[in-house]
């Protein structure tokens, strides 16, 4: 072991962040397995890397007793005093071996462990890096489209990860260069590394959106309460104030729509509502059904209700296909009925 070998291992713990003596305990266990299996040696042997001298030494350990019955790993002890005057009964000494051939067997030993050490610790700082986002935004960068299955294989930063077609808003197309948002929806560890769950279709992404555009969010003056998404046509979101001053869906739109005319833009022109959140479940429905005018909510029971509307107001409560009441009944967990006047 020379002084490159120690040189790349403090390479290794600055540039990967792997501890040296990891890779020294990690190597001086794949030495030993490798010395037993060229030597068929079932003797107990002890390998010791030796920083401080750059030095490798193999130790062949033998048990101190009165009568030798296995010479492999005994032995008297009259013999062992001439090793170490201190040795005594019952106790262990060490003989150095010189085994042949052991330098060329510890440097192609050591690096595949160095090989190996390098591929374990960037699996688990990919891992440690997705899980710390997980249920968070990334902006990726999209260097490759499958032309068959649609998945968009996207640069992180750290690594590649795929966004599969159904996890992409219906319609979106992808160019390759394009800067994307996505949602980290879900890490799980497998032998190759990372296998990481994106999607643009997760209602969790149209919340971080929210909170990276929206400074009333960041500082906690205005809450997101809850969400109903269809992706890529049209989302509802709640807000809350927790200032009378400040007007929860005033702030969401901003100025001349701006701030919503930008989260419009990253989700490909879908609709949102932003709706005012209430304690009070009438005037939530109502504020979910908008832009539909209530005449009056009657409730049914703890989460259903049937809510009243003028007969031009009908369709718009509905709203096409039905996505109007499905969307308010998902955000306000009500069954709504809705009829007529």
């Amino acid at each position: 072991m020379n002084n490159d070998f120690f040189l790349a291992l403090d390479s290794l713990e600055k540039e990967k962040g792997i501890p040296k003596e990891y890779m020294i305990e990690k190597i001086e266990a794949a030495l030993l397995a490798s010395y037993k299996r060229e030597e068929k040696d079932n003797s107990n042997v002890r390998v010791d890397i030796d920083e401080t001298k750059k030095d490798i030494r193999v130790y062949q350990q033998k048990t101190v007793v009165e009568e030798v019955e296995n010479e492999t790993t005994e032995i008297t002890l009259e013999n062992a005093k001439k090793i170490n005057r201190r040795a005594k009964l019952g106790g262990v000494v060490e003989i150095e071996l010189k085994p042949k051939n052991f330098r060329r067997l510890s440097v192609q030993t050591a690096k595949q462990v160095i090989i190996q050490g390098i591929r374990e610790a960037e699996r688990s700082n990919l891992i440690k890096e997705y899980e710390s986002k997980r249920e968070e935004i990334i902006t990726a960068k999209v260097i490759k489209i499958d032309p068959v299955n649609g998945s968009v294989i996207l640069d992180t930063g750290t690594s590649s990860a795929v966004l599969i077609r159904e996890e992409q808003i219906p319609g979106e197309l992808f160019a390759v260069g394009d800067r994307v948002k996505v949602f980290v929806t879900e890490v799980r560890r497998e032998m190759k590394g990372p296998l990481v769950t994106l999607s643009r279709i997760h209602p969790g992404l149209v919340k971080r959106i929210f909170e990276l555009e929206i400074p009333e969010i960041q500082d906690g003056t205005v809450e997101i309460r809850a969400i109903a998404r269809e992706a890529g046509s049209r989302t509802k979101i709640a807000v809350f104030s927790t200032r009378e001053d400040v007007d929860p869906v005033g702030a969401c739109i901003g100025n001349r729509g701006i701030r919503i005319g930008a989260i419009n833009e990253e989700l490909r022109g879908e609709r949102i509502d932003v709706i005012r959140y209430s304690d009070d479940p009438a005037e939530f429905v109502t504020q979910a059904l908008s832009p539909a005018k209530v005449d009056r909510i009657e409730l049914d029971g703890e989460r259903s209700c049937k809510v009243y509307v003028a007969p031009d107001q009908l369709s718009l409560a509905i709203g096409k296909e039905g996505q109007n009441a499905r969307l308010a009944a998902r955000l306000t967990g009500f069954k709504i009925d809705i009829k007529s006047n």
